[in-house]
């Protein structure tokens, strides 16, 4: 026996933890010194969030502690049950290797237990299908083993693209690769990323309005989808659902309205980074990286 835990930094709020009875590690944010434990999604205030950072507050982020995974996975343990934790991308954080050794601390202390981890190489929407696709095959039975098997190609078949509406965010979080290289000094414009087979989040151009950056992200999922209607086409935004709707009805006109669209909020951990008024697409693909962004 097992038991499955997510983190917030992929998006799973604890309705959906509850779901799959699995367990939820909540990232932090931190505003002006304060560390604020990102655990209750269910009622938390987003456009609030959002409109803090509108206003001029820049939040920054932090590792757990080994102590405080530890204190997650230990009582798993203790019922004589492994753990296979989906996490968001491990090169974007240090937070993995303090992780690693707590399970190598707890392992000592439990030596007949796994922890098995499973790297979705994604983080808010782009980790979110690839959470919810093992939370799947978590509920249809698979074993531990199975589920990585999967994940050796799975992971990058959940093709992930978005924009963010201001770019000093990303410029204080210095996450992105090739930033610099696209974005220049200019101000204004609309970063287009999008997060590869490496797990990184890396800059493929601009576009000089949020329609135009829409449209952008649209012609990658065109290029890149496949079976785009079995598999949930999913909408993350931080507090831009005045753009939603308009996404979503390209999709429906372009696939069909029995497209299945799933609309999410950016945690806030994750939205530190990218700042309001971003909006993103994850959907099922061929591989993660267009051929349009290699010719480049």
């Amino acid at each position: 026996m097992y038991k499955l835990f997510f983190d917030t930094d992929c998006d799973i709020t604890p309705e959906i933890a509850r779901r799959y009875d699995a367990g939820l590690i909540s990232m932090p944010y931190v505003v002006e010194e304060e560390i604020y434990p990102f655990k209750d999604s269910d009622s938390f205030d987003y456009k609030a969030f959002y409109n803090m950072l509108r206003s001029g507050v820049l939040p920054t982020t932090c590792a757990l502690s080994k102590a405080q995974y530890i204190e997650y996975f230990e009582p798993t343990l203790k019922e004589g049950k492994d753990i296979l934790y989906v996490h968001f991308s491990r090169v974007m954080t240090v937070s993995i290797d303090v992780c690693e050794e707590a399970i190598k601390e707890l392992l000592e202390k439990y030596p007949g237990r796994r922890i098995q981890l499973v790297d979705t190489k994604g983080i808010t929407v782009g980790g979110y299908v690839c959470a919810l696709e093992v939370a799947e095959l978590y509920k249809a039975g698979k074993s531990i083993d199975e589920i990585v098997e999967w994940a050796k190609t799975g992971i990058d078949q959940m093709a992930f693209y978005f924009f963010a509406d201001n770019i000093k965010f990303f410029k204080k979080s210095g996450r992105v690769t090739g930033f610099k290289a696209f974005m220049g000094g200019m101000m204004g414009v609309k970063p287009l990323i999008y997060i590869g087979e490496n797990g990184k989040m890396t800059s493929i151009g601009s576009a000089m309005s949020r329609k135009k950056a829409i449209d952008k992200i649209l012609e990658y999922v065109d290029e890149l989808q496949v079976d785009i209607k079995k598999y949930p086409c999913v909408i993350a935004h931080s507090d831009a659902d005045y753009l939603v709707e308009d996404v979503k009805a390209k999709l429906h006109e372009k696939y069909g309205e029995d497209l299945k669209i799933e609309v999410i909020y950016v945690n806030p951990t994750a939205g530190s980074h990218c700042g309001p008024d971003a909006l993103g697409l994850a959907f099922h693909a061929k591989k993660r990286t267009a051929d349009s962004i290699n010719q480049k």
